[in-house]
Formats: C-alpha cells, sequence, structure tokens
C-alpha cells in the first residue's frame, strides 16, 4: 500500500499523461473524446460515480476507444473529512458503475480535491486500485482563459508528467478549445500521449 499517490509516470521517451476529472459531462467529454480520437491519443477520465451513473454511454465509448477510466469517487466529497465507512461507500459505488459501464473494474483513483489521507489508500488498495495525483494543473476549473490553459499544459510539459483538466464540474468550454489547441502543439514538439495500461508497482 502507498502512503502518497503517484505523481509521475515511468515509461520510454517523451511521455506525458492527460486526464479529466469531475466527469463524464455529455456537454463537454464528447468534444474532448472527438479531440482525442482525431489524433489517435488515450487519456485517462478519474469519473464521478453520480455523473458516470447518468451516462453510461460515454463510459462505454470511452472503452472502446482506448481511454483509461479511474475513480473519483461518487459525489466528490472530501474524503479527508468522511468516516472510513463513508469514503469505502463513495469509492465502491462508483467501481460498480464502472465495471458495469466500461467493461472492467477500474485499477485507478484520484482523490477529489488531492485530499489523501492513510484511509484513502487503505482502502483503494483493498478496491485494488492504485492513487494518482497530477504533476501539472491547469487550473481550468477557474475558467482563467483557453489561452491560459495552454500556456499552463505547454510550460509544464516534460517526460512523465500527468496533465490535470476537467471535462466537468462547471463550464469547460475553455477546456474542450485548450485541447484542440495544445495537443497538436505537444505532439508535433516529440511528445507521446499515453496511458498506464496497468497500475505500476
Amino acid at each position: 500500500m502507498r502512503s502518497a499517490p503517484l505523481l509521475r509516470m515511468t515509461g520510454r521517451g517523451n511521455t506525458m499523461v492527460l486526464t479529466f476529472d469531475d466527469g463524464p459531462d455529455p456537454r463537454y467529454t464528447p468534444d474532448i473524446l472527438d479531440t482525442l480520437a482525431a489524433y489517435d491519443v488515450r487519456a485517462m477520465f478519474f469519473v464521478c460515480g453520480e455523473t458516470a451513473a447518468e451516462n453510461r454511454d460515454l463510459l462505454a465509448r470511452m472503452a472502446d476507444e482506448g481511454h483509461v477510466v479511474g475513480n473519483h469517487t461518487w459525489s466528490h466529497p472530501l474524503l479527508t473529512s468522511l468516516r472510513r465507512s463513508r469514503i469505502r461507500a463513495e469509492m465502491e459505488r462508483t467501481c460498480e458503475v464502472i465495471e458495469k459501464a466500461y467493461g472492467e473494474p477500474p485499477q485507478w483513483f484520484r482523490a477529489p480535491y488531492g485530499a489523501w489521507n492513510r484511509a484513502t489508500f487503505q482502502l483503494g488498495a483493498d478496491l485494488g486500485m492504485e492513487p494518482l495525483a497530477w504533476t501539472v494543473d491547469t487550473l481550468d476549473w477557474t475558467t482563467p482563459g483557453t489561452r491560459t490553459i495552454v500556456e499552463r499544459v505547454e510550460n509544464g510539459a516534460a517526460p512523465g508528467v500527468v496533465v490535470l483538466s476537467h471535462d466537468a464540474g462547471g463550464e469547460r468550454s475553455q477546456s474542450v478549445r485548450a485541447l484542440r489547441d495544445y495537443l497538436p502543439q505537444l505532439l508535433d514538439s516529440g511528445y507521446h500521449i499515453g496511458v498506464p495500461r496497468r497500475p505500476y508497482v
């Protein structure tokens, strides 16, 4: 069991990982999936169970297109303020939705707000999941402007970097537009955008 979340990915060459939290959202997630498909790129989606349950078709599409779906709890609470039984329920319910809609249980989880404690690591491990945080935070949830999001990704680009963005939880059109801008630029710069197939040990 880990005592801290993974922040980076190991791998050959200039591999980066793009992650999207809080979805899926039928207003924004399809556009993000369309952009990823256009460049034949895979990403990670950390979904909330209550939104995933209402958009199972989007999880099925993620599976069909080779993306990795992780657990971001059921209702996006601050886990460090909850009892273990509630944390477990938040994780388990979401695991069940993901397994039914995506086709297999999640191997990764991310604590909302990046708030981790011993219980979150233990319970995640009990459910067969590895904790993944991030290296570059776009802060796109603050709607800083498409250009600012693009600059944060480009300035933070480096081998092993995990980028945090959001495809739900608010107005995310800036995040959609930013991906269309920075993704081809990263690829042109020689970065490989990929996803981990199995948790690292």
